[in-house]
C-alpha cells in the first residue's frame, strides 16, 4: 500500500483523548494501538505551535459547520514531520430525541508530493506570545497579583504614607511573579521528569497536568529548566531596589518564596508528593508570606497584621489547587504522588473544597471584627454567588468533563475577591 493509499483514522473525546485508532494510522504514525489508546491525545501528532493557534479553531468549525478540511504538518513516531490533508468531523452518541457530542474523528492522508513548506501553517508573532504564555502559565499569575494588590493597599492605609512608593511597588510585584514563573516551570520540569506528566492523560488544559510544554514539543527539558533558573535570577534583579531601600530583612521572605516554588515538585522535599505539605506550602506562598513581603518592601516594617490580610487570598489559591487536582488524582496516585487530595480521596476532598472556599469569608470577617480589614473589605461577599456556583459544579461533577467549569470559576473567584479587598480598603482609606 502507498502513502497515497493510506487512510489514518483516529477518534477522540472532547479532551483530545484518543479512543480508536485504525491499521492506517499505525502505519502512517508509526505508533502501535495500545502506546496510544487511552494513554495519549491527538496532540501527540502535530507540532505544539499547530496546536496552540489552529487545532482549537479547526475543531470549532467542526462542530459547527459538521466538519472541516485543510492541509497542514504532522510528526510521526520518529519525529518526522510530513505534508497531509485531514478532514475533521465531531462525533455523538445518540439519544431518544437527542445527540449528545462527545468528540471528533479525523480522517488523515499523507501528502508525499508535497512540501511541508507550502502546507505549515503560518506562525506569526502571535503564536510565539503565546508559545511563551503557555511554558511560563502566564494567565495564572493573578495568584501573585490579587495578594501583592491587597497587601499593597492595606499598606497603603495602615501605615498611612505620604507617598506611595511606586517604584518598590513595581520590584516588589515583578520579583513575586516572576518567582510564580520560577515555582510553574520547576514544577513542569520536575514532574516530567519523574514521569507523572507524561503518565497523565485525564488532564483538563489548560487548568491541570502542567503547561504540556515539554510535551507538545515547545521547549526542551533541558530548556525549561534554563528558563525556571533565569526567572530566579530576574526576580532577585527585581529585589535589588528593595533590598537597598528597605535592608536584608526582604531576604528572609525572598528565599522562603524561593525555596517553596523549588521544592513544591523538586526532590528531595518534593512537598506536592507529601500529604498535605503541598497544599499548604501554596496557602502560605500565595497568601500571608507575599502579603507580609509586600508590606515590608512597601514600609521596612513587619507586623502581624501584614501576615493576617494574605489569609483569604491564600486559602482561595489553595482551592484553585485544590480543585485541579481532581483530574490528575488518579494519574498522582499511580506515580507516587501522594498530595492530600489522592489520600482522602476525590469524594471526600469536595468537603475540603467547601471548607477552603468558606475560610476565605470567614476569614475577611474576623479580620473586619478584629480592626485589621476595614468594614468595606466586606464587599468580598459580593461573590458568595459565584462560589456557590464552583460548589455546586464541584459536588455534582468531581469525577466527569464537567468539572472543568468549577476550575474555571475557583480561578474568577480568587481575582474578583482579590478586586473587592483592594476596592473596600481603597474606599475606606478615602
Amino acid at each position: 500500500m502507498t502513502q497515497q493509499d493510506l487512510r489514518s483514522i483516529i477518534t477522540c473525546d472532547l479532551e483530545g483523548r484518543i479512543q480508536t485508532y485504525n491499521k492506517g494510522a499505525e502505519q502512517l504514525f508509526g505508533y502501535v494501538p495500545e502506546e496510544v489508546i487511552g494513554h495519549k491525545r491527538v496532540s501527540l501528532f502535530s507540532p505544539g505551535e499547530i496546536v496552540l493557534r489552529h487545532v482549537g479553531k479547526w475543531l470549532a468549525t467542526a462542530r459547527t459547520n459538521g466538519e472541516f478540511k485543510t492541509k497542514t504538518v504532522f510528526l510521526r513516531k520518529s519525529g518526522t514531520p510530513f505534508a497531509a490533508e485531514i478532514r475533521i468531523t465531531p462525533t455523538y452518541r445518540r439519544r431518544e430525541n437527542d445527540k449528545q457530542h462527545i468528540g471528533y474523528c479525523g480522517v488523515t492522508t499523507a501528502l508525499p508530493d508535497v512540501a511541508i513548506e507550502d502546507v505549515m501553517p503560518r506562525v506569526t508573532w502571535v503564536t510565539r506570545v503565546l508559545v511563551w504564555m503557555v511554558i511560563t502559565r502566564m494567565p495564572f499569575l493573578t495568584a501573585t497579583l490579587m495578594p501583592v494588590l491587597v497587601a499593597s493597599a492595606w499598606a497603603r492605609s495602615y501605615f498611612e504614607a505620604e507617598a506611595f512608593p511606586w517604584g518598590l511597588f513595581v520590584s516588589a510585584l515583578v520579583g513575586a511573579s516572576f518567582l510564580q514563573i520560577a515555582a510553574n516551570t520547576f514544577n513542569d520540569f520536575f514532574d516530567w521528569r519523574s514521569g507523572t506528566d507524561p503518565a497523565n492523560n485525564d488532564y483538563f488544559a489548560p487548568y491541570s497536568g502542567g503547561s504540556r510544554a515539554i510535551e507538545l514539543g515547545l521547549i526542551s527539558e533541558k530548556n525549561l529548566l534554563r528558563v525556571a533558573i533565569a526567572a530566579v535570577i530576574i526576580a532577585v534583579l527585581a529585589a535589588v531596589p528593595v533590598l537597598l531601600a528597605r535592608g536584608s530583612g526582604l531576604l528572609v521572605f525572598g528565599l522562603a518564596g524561593a525555596a517553596l516554588a523549588y521544592f513544591y515538585t523538586a526532590p528531595p522535599l518534593r512537598l506536592s508528593a507529601r500529604r498535605g505539605l503541598g497544599e499548604l506550602s501554596v496557602m502560605l506562598a500565595f497568601g500571608p508570606l507575599l502579603s507580609a513581603g509586600t508590606v515590608f518592601a512597601l514600609s521596612g516594617q513587619i507586623a502581624t497584621g501584614a501576615f493576617l490580610v494574605g489569609l483569604p487570598t491564600g486559602f482561595l489559591a489553595g482551592a484553585i489547587l485544590w480543585v485541579n487536582e481532581f483530574p490528575d488524582a488518579e494519574a498522582d496516585a499511580a506515580m507516587g504522588k501522594n498530595h492530600l487530595l489522592v489520600t482522602v480521596g476525590r469524594k471526600t476532598g469536595r468537603w475540603a473544597y467547601l471548607a477552603l472556599i468558606s475560610s476565605a469569608y470567614i476569614s475577611t470577617s474576623v479580620l473586619v471584627w478584629a480592626g485589621t480589614f476595614p468594614p468595606e473589605s466586606l464587599a468580598i461577599f459580593i461573590t458568595l454567588p459565584l462560589a456557590v456556583y464552583a460548589l455546586r459544579v464541584l459536588f455534582e461533577h468531581y469525577l466527569d468533563r464537567e468539572l472543568i467549569r468549577a476550575c474555571k470559576a475557583t480561578i474568577q473567584l480568587h481575582f474578583l475577591c482579590g478586586l473587592m479587598l483592594v476596592a473596600g480598603i481603597l474606599w475606606s482609606a478615602n
